[in-house]
């Protein structure tokens, strides 16, 4: 075996040992999540993941929307929706830490002055 055909070997275990940790987050979530006035209200996450890529959509009281930028890696989510409201349009991101069957969140605002928000989504079964 050649020293280039060894290294590509190598290089292709280390990816599939990689991917095999990446936190399994395809599938339903639901979450409380707070909101003005310390009232939650529940949002729906419907992920679909392939390879690091991750994709799907954001269903609440503020209806559907698509997710953007999404990123797994190992146990680490993000991604972000934009909404509109009023007119005014703005930008969610969402970070979160992957713990079996549950995903602890924060979500910022771009450009607004608000605090983090911080809750927890939980498998849908």
């Amino acid at each position: 075996m050649n020293r280039k055909t060894m290294f590509l070997s190598a290089g292709l275990v280390l990816m599939l040992a990689t991917l095999a940790m990446a936190a399994d987050v395809a599938g339903k979530w639901t979450a409380q999540v707070p909101g003005r006035g310390g009232q939650t209200s529940e949002t729906t996450f419907v992920f679909k993941v392939e390879g690091d890529k991750l994709t799907g959509t954001i269903s609440s009281q503020m209806g559907e929307t698509a997710i953007s930028d999404g990123k797994v890696s190992g146990d680490d989510i993000s991604f972000s929706v934009t909404r509109e409201v009023q007119g005014n349009s703005f930008k969610m991101v969402y970070k979160g830490k992957v713990s079996g069957e549950e995903i602890k969140f924060t979500r910022t605002i771009e450009g607004r002055d608000f605090p983090p928000t911080e809750f927890t989504a939980k498998k849908a079964k």
